[in-house]
């Protein structure tokens, strides 16, 4: 398969929902194949576009799944977002249409969070949003507020289907205003950057594992790190005849990675 650097130092972007479960089922080998990353010493991050949670929360989450995990092993879109719009303005103000993961962040990183002139329109994952927050965020921004989502995803899995993700509720405030939005998730070279800075490698030291082709690989291949596409996500063997960009690899799930290790 051929994933590994010559050089032998490496580690692991992984993403989620796909990769390592799909809903609340483990997915074949992600148990052992973390145990694996564990017992070798090699570093990894969980690396996911979804706002709504903290890092703790989801570790949490992982725990109790069986994955024994701690809040460093966890990279959210929401940290990427916050830090970098501590980069672009220290201790600023943000109108956030989000969840708890995303306030937290930005709290952590020395911004308030107001209902009136912003410096930011943060736009996030989350179901507590509705017209009367979305009418104020327009608002605001004709007002001079600059648009920021954490990820470009139109949707997001559920136990019971889809639902629209930040991706669809950000559109919506680009077309009423005319203004389109900077995303800093995957595949923004943004958060690609900063969680491989996190694992304190270089690109070409790592390894991004994900289930899209639109977020996780054209991402990896962008910022020049190895690609390691699965199948056992929302991505068929069949849509790599549409895409511009392939993966370094192709698995049916990351367990047939183990042996690469």
């Amino acid at each position: 398969m051929g994933i590994i650097p010559e050089s032998g130092r490496y580690g692991f972007l992984i993403d989620m929902d796909g990769v390592i479960y799909r809903g609340s089922e483990i997915i074949d080998g992600a148990k052992e194949f973390i145990e694996k990353l564990q017992e070798k010493n090699i570093p990894f991050l969980f690396l996911t576009n979804n706002s709504q949670r903290t890092r703790r929360d989801i570790a949490i989450k992982l725990n109790r799944m069986g994955f024994r995990v701690g809040e460093q092993h966890i990279f959210t879109c929401a940290m990427a977002t916050a830090r970098f719009l501590s980069s672009q303005k220290k201790n600023g103000t943000a109108y956030v249409i989000g969840e708890g993961g995303l306030l937290h962040a930005l709290h952590r990183n020395g911004y308030s969070v107001v209902d009136s002139d912003p410096d930011y329109v943060v736009v996030g994952e989350g179901r507590s949003f509705n017209m009367e927050m979305m009418e104020r965020a327009v608002n605001m921004i004709f007002n001079g507020a600059r648009l920021v989502s954490t990820n470009p995803d139109p949707n997001c899995p559920t136990s019971d289907g889809i639902r629209p993700g930040c991706g669809a509720i950000v559109a919506m405030l680009e077309r009423a205003t005319g203004i389109t939005a900077f995303s800093v998730g995957k595949p923004s070279p943004v958060m690609m950057r900063a969680a491989r800075k996190e694992l304190g490698l270089s690109s070409a030291e790592t390894i991004m594992v994900g289930d899209t082709l639109e977020t996780d690989i054209i991402g990896g291949v962008q910022m020049g790190y190895g690609t390691v596409l699965v199948l056992s996500g929302g991505t068929r063997a069949s849509d790599l005849k549409r895409s511009a960009v392939l993966p370094g690899t192709v698995v049916d799930n990351i367990g047939c990675l183990i042996s690469e290790l």
